[in-house]
């Protein structure tokens, strides 16, 4: 679990921020501390009596720095890719941004409504249809039922699922699901668009439109950030790139050369 003991935090939405210029997303001196205690079966039980007995109960922990030190300006207009290996920390830092994590350390500031791309479908219930997924869905989206009512048959156009709109969504496979999900998230005009490996939903020739979906929010949203290990739809859709390595930036410019780099130090690892 993330770790948010820290005294020199800051997590903020900029509703109250009506500076044009001020860049949507802004990040000083970020870091985000995981804490995974050892002892699994820790009880409340056994805690209350630690605490009754006033003597240290608490189990052993392993702390975990997953991101540190990071400084980003993301200006409006830009499309960011994030890219690094396994375990770099590249989804950690779109969830932040997404305000799921909160910084142990630093300040984030956000300016901007967000849709997040990230564990799509995470709101379904596969008890109802796919039908009711989908109004249930955008709710948790702010768009309301008429609005989402609206968007029914274009999704289910994309989606090519429409004969299975009344069949409840435990039946459905999981590339439905997928594609279900991925065109719902989608379906909104976000400010701020976050994707973390979306690009990848589904066969080639509902990629092929997925990426073309994601050109036409490109041009809606102010800013977007997109987390993949297509490196050539990230050369594709991005204009600039930040490579994370151990939760730290090493590298943040135009796109190409970065993944060119990345690319060259990979092989040279590996050879």
């Amino acid at each position: 679990m993330p770790s948010t003991r820290a005294s020199s935090t800051s997590w903020s939405s900029g509703s109250d921020q009506t500076s044009a210029s001020a860049p949507p997303i802004v990040l000083d001196d970020v870091s985000l501390r995981f804490v995974s205690y050892r002892d699994k079966q820790y009880s409340f039980k056994r805690a209350a009596l630690d605490l009754l007995l006033r003597r240290d109960g608490t189990p052993p922990a392993a702390e975990f720095w997953a991101l540190r030190h990071i400084n980003l300006r993301i200006e409006s207009g830009e499309r960011v890719g994030i890219i690094g290996h396994n375990g770099a920390g590249k989804s950690t830092l779109l969830r932040l941004i997404a305000r799921i994590y909160p910084p142990t350390e630093g300040s984030v500031m956000i300016r901007g409504t967000v849709a997040p791309l990230i564990e799509m479908g995470a709101g379904f219930n596969p008890e109802l249809s796919g039908a009711d997924n989908i109004l249930l869905n955008g709710a948790l989206l702010g768009v309301s039922r008429r609005a989402m009512k609206a968007r029914l048959a274009e999704i289910w156009e994309f989606t090519e699922l429409g004969e299975f709109a009344d069949l409840p969504l435990k039946y459905y496979s999981s590339g439905m699901y997928m594609r279900l999900a991925f065109a719902v998230a989608t379906s909104v005009d976000p400010e701020i668009l976050l994707i973390d490996e979306s690009l990848g939903v589904g066969d080639e020739a509902f990629k092929s439109r997925a990426k073309e979906r994601i050109r036409r929010l490109l041009d809606r949203s102010r800013v977007v950030v997109i987390v993949s290990h297509d490196l050539n739809a990230l050369r594709e859709l991005c204009t600039r790139g930040i490579r994370l390595e151990r939760g730290r930036v090493v590298a943040d410019g135009p796109i190409g050369p970065l993944i060119d780099q990345y690319l060259a130090d990979a092989h040279r690892t590996a050879g």
